[in-house]
Order: C-alpha cells, then sequence, then structure tokens
C-alpha cells in the first residue's frame, strides 16, 4: 500500500517534469503527454519488455497512463507553479526513484531471476524515464552527467536485497530503502557528488 500510493506520487511528479522539458521544445498538447508518460511510466514499460513482464504495467492499470497525462496536460497551466515549487519536485523526484527502483527489483524477485538482474531491472525502472525523455526532446541524458542518479538506484536496490538476506521483513525492508536512498540523493544535490567522469579532450589518430 505505502509503494502504490508512493508510485502515483512519483509518476505524477515525474510526468510534470517531463511535461515541462515538452513545453521548453514548444511541443503540442499530444507532445506534452507523450513526453510525460514516458518519463513517468517509461522505465517501467522497458524494464517489462526487457523482461518479459507482461502485461506491461500500464495496460494492466490504465489509470496510470491516465494520470500522466492529465498531469502533463495540467502543468501547460500551472507551470508557472510548478518551475516555483523545483526543490519540491527535487524531492518527489528523489523519492521516486528509490520506489521504482524497488519496484523493478520486486519485479524481477517475483520472476526468480537472478539478483544482478534484479538490480538491473531497478536501474532500468529508476533511470530509463528521464533518458527517453531526454532522447526525445534531443537533449543530453542528466542521468548520466548529473549528480549521482543512476548509482543511487543500483545502491538502493542492493540495499533491499540485502535487507531481505538478512531476515528483515519486506515493510521495513522497505522502509529502510526508502529512508537510505533518499538522503543520499539529497546529499547528491546537495554537495553535487558525482561519479568520476570520462573527458576526451582531443582525437588522436591511432596508427
Amino acid at each position: 500500500m505505502l509503494l502504490s500510493v508512493l508510485y502515483i506520487i512519483g509518476i505524477t511528479a515525474e510526468a510534470m517534469t517531463g511535461a515541462l522539458s515538452a513545453g521548453r521544445k514548444k511541443m503540442d498538447w499530444f507532445g506534452v503527454m507523450l513526453v510525460a508518460s514516458a518519463t513517468a511510466i517509461g522505465g517501467g514499460t522497458v524494464r517489462d519488455i526487457l523482461l518479459g513482464h507482461y502485461p506491461l504495467g500500464w495496460v494492466e492499470n490504465p489509470e496510470f497512463l491516465v494520470i500522466t497525462c492529465v498531469a502533463g496536460v495540467v502543468t501547460t497551466g500551472v507551470y508557472k507553479w510548478v518551475i516555483k515549487l523545483k526543490g519540491l519536485f527535487i524531492r518527489l523526484d528523489a523519492l521516486g526513484l528509490i520506489v521504482f527502483s524497488i519496484i523493478g527489483t520486486k519485479v524481477a524477485m517475483g520472476m526468480g531471476l537472478h539478483e544482478v538482474i534484479c538490480v538491473v531491472s531497478a536501474l532500468v525502472t529508476g533511470v530509463f524515464g528521464g533518458l527517453l525523455r531526454d532522447l526525445i526532446c534531443r537533449q543530453q541524458p542528466l542521468v548520466l552527467h548529473d549528480e549521482l542518479y543512476a548509482s543511487v538506484a543500483l545502491v538502493a536496490s542492493v540495499l533491499y536485497l540485502a535487507l531481505l538476506k538478512f531476515g528483515v521483513n519486506d515493510v521495513t525492508s522497505t522502509i529502510i530503502t526508502l529512508v537510505v536512498g533518499y538522503l543520499l540523493r539529497m546529499a547528491a544535490v546537495r554537495f553535487k557528488w558525482r561519479l568520476p567522469s570520462f573527458h576526451l579532450e582531443a582525437e588522436n589518430s591511432i596508427h
């Protein structure tokens, strides 16, 4: 129940941030709904396709698709308010990332897949929505060069699996993972934590 409520909050916030990206590219309402939905539920869709987990989440629960589309369109009318509340949306995005990571892990676990695949499932669920948004809007994927993001999804998934492995019940494991993952992501934003980057200064011909 906790994850379900947080998931709805998460996809709503993600859809609204996705709509802002569409607005910066001057898209029409269809484009706004497409980008909003891709941002919010794209990660889960890619995960389900890769793992062969059917029906897709939004096909089984069409209300999720409706929520993202409505959130996207609503954003076109209240975008100034959304922009002013940027800090709140960063926090909701951090929470959503952890929720998506836990759900991705649980989906793979439910299919009886190896722990490594469970972690990959968490990464795809948490990160691919943002990747799809940036690809559709033709901008550099933020999750690949911004503060720790994909790494947080990985840590959250590993922590959740480890807690379960040590006999901690699911509810407690979920809450601990939510708190630790959220604090890690917010610390990364606050202190600008990043992974080492590979910067190619100039291309040299190799003969």
